[in-house]
């Protein structure tokens, strides 16, 4: 009989979630502070720094990602997200010609510190993409050519870091045209990247400027 106590596999499994936590935690810390850019490699390096072998979601990490910015910027933190969505509806409009979405954590309404304006535009002279950044007095930072393969597909696109000039930085991503109107899974939350587009940016403004889109 069983008198209330925990068997092994339950105190197995409560470990590894109390494990799994903690490696979310420092996996959310080291995004924070900037020390790593991408979910997967903060997650590794945190599950060795802390000794094991549990890794929490992309999710987790981003659970505690937010908690940390909250906890460390407070309302600065709505008020900078307020401005990074005037400036990315500034872009946008700039880059009206080319279907522009904007994505990521300004689009979610999670940013931090570290966050930057996530557009992607759809044409396929990537050369048009810059003019029209450098006509509107952007700082190109840097360009690359980024390949990614999913569901056995490989898809190239072409990455601008570039700074406005009320020195809001952006990562504008310029994919093909016939990729316009497809939709791809969040692989941070599991969702669909549905994104908004200068008419939905505009009223989010004038209507629920601090609004988040988060499955939950």
């Amino acid at each position: 009989m069983n008198l209330g106590r925990p068997v092994f596999g339950e105190k197995l499994n409560a470990d590894s979630k109390n494990l799994r936590r903690k490696v979310a935690k420092e996996a959310a810390s080291l995004i924070y502070s900037g020390t790593e850019k991408e979910y997967k490699q903060a997650k590794l390096k945190a599950a060795k720094t802390l000794g094991t072998h549990f890794l929490p979601t992309n999710l987790e990490v981003a659970i505690e990602l937010d908690k940390i910015a909250e906890e460390n910027e407070g309302p600065a933190r709505e008020e900078r997200l307020i401005q990074m969505r005037q400036e990315a509806l500034k872009a946008m409009k700039a880059l009206k010609a080319y279907d522009p979405l904007l994505v990521g954590s300004v689009w979610r309404g999670t940013i931090h510190k570290e966050s930057d304006v996530d557009i992607t535009v759809y044409h396929d002279e990537t050369a048009d993409i810059l003019k029209t950044l450098e006509k509107n007095n952007f700082n190109i930072l840097r360009t690359e050519w980024v390949a990614v393969t999913r569901r056995g597909q490989k898809k190239t696109s072409f990455h601008i870091y570039a700074e406005s000039p009320a020195k809001v930085k952006f990562e504008i991503v310029v994919r093909s045209q016939e990729e316009a109107g497809k939709r791809e899974k969040c692989e941070i939350y599991g969702d669909e990247v549905i994104g908004l587009n200068i008419q939905e940016l505009e009223k989010l403004l004038k209507e629920n400027p601090l609004k988040r889109f988060i499955p939950f």
